[in-house]
């Protein structure tokens, strides 16, 4: 009967102390990210390129996706709701759903899946290489040069391929409904602009930024806690990628929840 207590006991102290060690760092880098002597030519560079990575290479596949996705899932919500007679209510659910939930959803997971694995192994890489004290004994800040760039990346990325995702899917559904509905674009962006609310893109906008932060802040924590074995950097990026797809759940139910109060 001890034995369970006690390992119940080291599990919730060691989730604790790793909470408040995740609240200690985000301080930090925030702080950072927030002074302008953090951003020098060679952070300006990093980000950059980070940006240049995560943003600009995936384009083809990620315009692709979303065309595809926005003529089948706006064809299929306008085919159902004109069974049902509620054709009026188009707008509403576009807003409502594909602009507010699913397209900063689809953007995370594809975000999360091509270039937060890559951050983590990047860190624990350098961690296990040593590459993170070499960098300190030439006194460069690797909060400065290595993790403010890539959380910045990681907002900025989600909040603007976020917006063409939903423009994308939106342009496309629109042609896709114009080609076998006829439906007018008038009437197509009437519905859609009547039926925006400020406070559900301001929610979205929140929940963006709050994707970006923390799933590239969540790697980049689980690379620095590599031991110095090799063997650890797979089970860095493995326990990485299950806290990011948590992170990613809790954020889109507390977003649910506070739209909804």
């Amino acid at each position: 009967m001890v034995e369970p207590i006690q390992y119940i006991g080291r599990k919730t102290i060691g989730t604790c102390s790793a909470f408040a060690e995740m609240l200690v760092f985000s301080g930090q880098v925030m702080t950072r990210a927030l002074q302008r002597k953090t951003y020098n030519s060679a952070t300006k560079m990093v980000l950059i390129n980070q940006i240049y990575f995560t943003s600009v290479q995936i384009l083809p596949l990620f315009l692709f996706i979303s065309v595809i996705f926005g003529s089948l899932l706006v064809g299929s919500v306008f085919q159902a709701i004109k069974n049902l007679g509620l054709t009026e209510y188009l707008g509403k659910i576009l807003m409502g759903s594909v602009v507010t939930e699913l397209s900063p959803f689809v953007t995370v997971l594809l975000i999360t899946l091509r270039s937060s694995s890559a951050i983590n192994t990047e860190i624990a890489v350098m961690k296990v290489n040593k590459e993170l004290k070499t960098l300190e004994a030439f006194q460069i800040d690797i909060i400065n040069y290595l993790f403010v760039p890539r959380i910045l990346n990681g907002i900025l990325s989600v909040v603007l391929l976020s917006a063409l995702c939903s423009i994308t899917v939106l342009i496309s559904g629109f042609l896709f409904l114009n080609l076998f509905f006829g439906v007018s674009p008038d009437v197509y962006a009437s519905d859609l602009l009547n039926s925006a609310v400020f406070s559900d893109i301001l929610i979205m906008l929140m929940k963006c930024v709050t994707f970006g932060f923390f799933i590239t802040l969540i790697p980049i924590r689980q690379g620095l806690r590599a031991s110095d074995e090799l063997t650890s950097i797979p089970v860095s990026v493995l326990n990485g990628m299950v806290n990011v797809f948590i992170a990613i759940v809790i954020i889109e139910v507390l977003s649910l929840i506070i739209r909804f109060i």
